[in-house]
């Protein structure tokens, strides 16, 4: 894939890309002799269980916080709204939100999910996310396409509202 610079902008010590966009969306069909999946990873999202988003990649480091509590990103597990991805020096992650946002954060990073809602029946809600540190890359999903004020990300020292479709934010301390 290749990708098009369209804009670049120095905020305040941090700086935005903004890539073409591009068909980010795959179904990943398992092959007939693949092995079962564990029951606690699962794959879907399903309204019953509270996520926000799933791991779709987890490679080296990759810690969510949730308050006091720390567990490992695992692939097909869960990211909740308010919790935090903390990745170390080798940690990589890619996620998927319910409206389809996909998310990869990179190494050394301190990414915050600080709100997340969505109806699924309407496609109505709010993202709200905060780079601390490192970068991170954001494809938007429904509620970007049907109301982008509703998305927003922030850094230390900026709030970015979202109007493109595919962009990537690096805060360097």
């Amino acid at each position: 894939m290749s990708y098009s610079l369209r804009h670049r902008f120095a905020l305040s010590g941090m700086a935005l890309l903004c890539a073409a966009p591009m068909a980010l969306a795959q179904e990943v069909v398992p092959a007939a002799d693949a092995a079962p999946l564990q029951e606690e990873q699962p794959l879907h999202i399903t309204p019953s269980d509270g996520r926000s988003g799933t791991f779709k990649s987890v490679q080296g480091e990759v810690t969510v916080v949730s308050g006091d509590t720390r567990r490992a990103a695992v692939v097909g597990g869960g990211l909740h709204d308010a919790e935090r991805i903390l990745t170390g020096a080798d940690g990589m992650a890619s996620l998927v939100l319910k409206d389809g946002t996909m998310l990869s954060v990179g190494k050394d990073s301190d990414f915050d999910l600080k709100k997340f809602e969505f109806d699924s029946t309407t496609h109505q809600g709010n993202v709200l996310v905060s780079l601390l540190r490192g970068s991170m890359r954001m494809a938007t999903g429904l509620i970007a396409k049907l109301q982008p004020e509703q998305v927003k990300v922030t850094t230390p020292t900026t709030v970015i509202g979202v109007r493109g479709t595919d962009f990537i934010v690096e805060v360097k301390p």
